[in-house]
Formats: C-alpha cells, sequence, structure tokens
C-alpha cells in the first residue's frame, strides 16, 4: 500500500513548487498565498502518509487543500464545493483514495477545457456502507496521456482493505464530465 500511496504525492509537490517558482516572478503576492496553501497541504497530507487508513475528514481537509492550490493555478476556471456531513468526517477509509479521484477529475475533466469546470465531492451513507462521489463537469471520458495508474492503485488497495465489499465505478455525466 505504501508504494501505491508513493507514486501518487510527487508529481503534485514537484509541479507546485514549479508554479510557486513563476508566481514568485510574476505575481507574488499569488505565489506567497499558493506558498501558504502548499503548506496547509503538507500539515494535512504528511501526518497520514504512514498510517493504513484515515478519515474521511482528514481527507476531505486534504482535498480542499489542494483544491486550493489548483485554484490559484487555474483562476475562474475551477469551482469546487465539498457536502460531507460532519457525522460522516470520521468514516474511516484507505488514505488518497478521495484525493487521487479528485486531481483525476482537475487533470483530465477540468484542465483540458478552456471554461474550466465545477467539481463536486460529496459523502452519503445507505446502511453501513459509505458513498464518495467526486463529480466534474469536464470533457468526460477521453483518450489522455495518463496510463490509469492512480485509479488501478484504488482498485487494488480497496480490493487489499476491504475484498469484495468494497468498489470503484466510472460513469459518464447527464451533462458531460465523469
Amino acid at each position: 500500500l505504501q508504494m501505491l500511496e508513493a507514486q501518487i504525492e510527487p508529481h503534485f509537490l514537484f509541479n507546485t513548487l514549479a508554479h510557486v517558482r513563476r508566481l514568485y516572478e510574476t505575481d507574488r503576492d499569488a505565489g506567497a498565498l499558493m506558498l501558504r496553501n502548499l503548506r496547509n497541504y503538507l500539515s494535512v497530507a504528511l501526518p497520514g502518509m504512514r498510517d493504513g487508513a484515515a478519515t474521511l475528514g482528514r481527507e476531505i481537509d486534504h482535498v480542499c487543500a489542494y483544491l486550493d492550490i489548483q485554484q490559484i493555478r487555474m483562476g475562474r476556471r475551477l469551482v469546487y464545493a465539498i457536502d460531507v456531513p460532519d457525522a460522516l468526517r470520521d468514516a474511516s477509509l484507505p488514505p488518497l483514495m478521495v484525493l487521487t479521484l479528485v486531481e483525476n477529475a482537475v487533470k483530465h475533466g477540468i484542465t483540458p477545457l478552456p471554461e474550466g469546470g465545477h467539481i463536486d465531492v460529496r459523502a452519503t451513507t445507505t446502511g453501513p456502507r459509505l458513498r464518495i462521489d467526486v463529480v466534474d463537469t469536464g470533457r468526460g471520458f477521453a483518450k489522455s496521456q495518463g496510463s490509469g495508474t492512480g485509479l488501478a492503485n484504488i482498485r487494488a488497495r480497496l480490493a487489499s482493505a476491504y475484498g469484495s465489499s468494497a468498489s470503484l465505478s466510472l460513469a459518464l455525466g447527464p451533462a458531460g464530465g465523469v
């Protein structure tokens, strides 16, 4: 699991640091804000990197810190909403799953569109089952430069942690996106 998690983090960190450097050359205030957001992101991410499980609340804090960084990069092209009831914040799940889905929504769904788009993250329960939806208004399924590693990692980690009791499903949104 740690090997799978290690594949997720480095590209984001290096890309964000490159954006901070570039912003400091063109817009020092935006660069300072992005650096503060990166600090917030790392303060959520680093303590949980070695844990085998996380809480939904910590995962959502991680997602918000990530999206705050991406909003500086993308400006008005990225809008997001989080709908996670406080009662579900203590729910247990493997770390970095929600973040990986959100990263995919940004990278493959929203970023390619000149107008950008919207990402919604929702959590609900049906009986004892936790359901997490990451919905974007991006370009939908398209051939991309990605290798599918993030989604394969999620499936492998779900199978390792929960066997056949958990799953990842992808579908086209009614108005586009995934």
